[in-house]
């Protein structure tokens, strides 16, 4: 069977272009995975969060694994909710008896701000912490949650 005359770009073992396939092939997928998000990555200390809104309230949920309570502070300030901490490190690295092959989990400390689109009352604010998961539960305020009003869609 005759070889086709354009090159196979899909690496085959005696195809000269296949290793420069692969390498611009990684090179995209190594862009493609980069977002304006990704300092927020696993591979950073800041927790993962997420935010729920109901009609009354917004809940955050960050979770928080290897973190003890007395090493968190939640402050609310000028509509920013702010969560603070640190994760403290559980090796000894001066340990002289381990060698340490691979190091991936994170300590230290770590800070996330939320902006939030109201003021909330901070008496009302609820902070709950666990198992690792820390909950936050902000009441908008009754002007904030009488404003809002569902829009209908109609057609055409």
């Amino acid at each position: 069977m005759a070889r086709p005359s354009l090159p196979s770009f899909f690496g085959r073992g005696d195809d000269p272009f296949g290793s420069l396939f692969r390498e611009v092939q990684k090179t995209f997928e190594d862009f493609s995975q980069r977002t304006p998000f990704s300092r927020f990555s696993s591979d950073t200390l800041s927790p993962k969060i997420d935010i729920a809104e109901s009609k009354d309230a917004i809940d955050v949920t960050a979770e928080l694994p290897g973190v003890d309570e007395k090493d968190l502070d939640v402050t609310l300030a000028n509509g920013m909710l702010t969560v603070r901490g640190e994760k403290r490190t559980e090796r000894d690295e001066q340990d002289k008896d381990k060698n340490w092959h691979v190091v991936e989990r994170s300590y230290g400390s770590f800070s996330r701000a939320i902006p939030l689109p109201f003021d909330p009352d901070p008496a009302k604010v609820e902070a709950k912490f666990d198992k690792g998961v820390l909950h936050i539960h902000l009441p908008k305020p009754a002007e904030v949650a009488q404003k809002q009003q569902k829009i209908e869609i109609k057609k055409g």
